[in-house]
This record gives C-alpha cells, sequence and structure tokens, in this order.
C-alpha cells in the first residue's frame, strides 16, 4: 500500500506498533486516523537506526498520542530515500510541514525562498530583455498542445513564462 503526499509516493500507512527496525535514510509521516481519515500529525527525517522504540523515544511521541486519542489510532508512512543527504531529506519534510503544518512538528521552519525575482511591469518596460521584445514583436510561438499562439505571462530574472491563448497550458523559456 501506499500514498502520495504532495509529489512523492510513501510506502503505507502502517499501525505504528507494526513498524520494526532497521530503517535508513528516510523521510516519514506520523498519521491520525480517524474512521477512514488519516491526518498528518508530525513529518520527520531519519539517517539510520535499529532501535526497536525509535519512535516511542521520540521527544514529539506524547503530542502524537494526544492528537491521535490512543496508540491504536498512530499510523507511520515512509518515502525511503536511500541514497540521500540530510539536507534533501530535510527539504522534502519541510515542503510536508509548510504544506500541511502537522499539529506535532515545531513552527519554526522557514520557507524556502525563491531563487528567482517577479520584476513588475515598469521593470519590463525598461529592460532591452530578448524574450520580452519576443512578447512585442510579431514572431508568433505556436502551442505545442493546440497550436494557438503562446502570449508572454511573466517575465521572471532568468526565464519567461508563456501562456496559450487557446487552451493555458504554460511554457518556459530561459532568458538568454
Amino acid at each position: 500500500m501506499s500514498i502520495q503526499i504532495l509529489q512523492y509516493e510513501f510506502l503505507g500507512p502502517i499501525k505504528l506498533d507494526e513498524w520494526g527496525p532497521p530503517m535508513e535514510k528516510v523521510v516519514y509521516l506520523i498519521f491520525s486516523r480517524k474512521k477512514d481519515s488519516f491526518n498528518i500529525i508530525y513529518v520527520g527525517d531519519c539517517e539510520k537506526t535499529e532501535a526497536s522504540n525509535f519512535f516511542k523515544n521520540n521527544s514529539n511521541f506524547k503530542c502524537w498520542n494526544q492528537k491521535a486519542g490512543s496508540e491504536d489510532s498512530l499510523y507511520l508512512a515512509i518515502l525511503p530515500m536511500f541514497e540521500s543527504n540530510e539536507s534533501s531529506r530535510k527539504t522534502i519534510a519541510n515542503k510536508i510541514i509548510l504544506h500541511y503544518h502537522p499539529s506535532c512538528n515545531p513552527e519554526n521552519v522557514e520557507g524556502e525562498k525563491p531563487d528567482y525575482v517577479v520584476r513588475s511591469k515598469l521593470d519590463l518596460n525598461s529592460s532591452n530583455n530578448s524574450l520580452e521584445n519576443l512578447g512585442e514583436s510579431k514572431e508568433k510561438i505556436p502551442c505545442a498542445c493546440c497550436g494557438s499562439d503562446m502570449k508572454v505571462d511573466k517575465i521572471l530574472e532568468n526565464t519567461t513564462i508563456l501562456k496559450c491563448s487557446g487552451c493555458g497550458i504554460t511554457d518556459t523559456r530561459l532568458n538568454s
């Protein structure tokens, strides 16, 4: 059985008390189950463990029990990341925390800062960007999906987003 969280395919969920070691290089989710509904209450990552009491020794175990109502309502799902480093596991865990706001995770996760800058229309008018000129030029870019004209939707620092006037699909082009 598997469950998809954001774009990641997690194995499980299984009852937390059915889990047994070992566990290596994973992002894990703790769920509370109410009838047929699973709610994420904690997101964590693990480098490696062979301890059978790994979850019960977690400093948040008490919170998990309170949120779930009992240990029987705690479930586990894991995302194996065998070739990963701690940073990549933390990045995925933080994305899930920022999206789902699990009640037993600390709220001190900072959102990732975007690596692009959205410029205002005033900046666009004064810029001599080649893709900006593309938006003003008579050159037509056909949509790969329906063949309609693609129009410049947004110009970012390093890329330009084009949007089809027919089907609405978007395309991204690197600014040169």
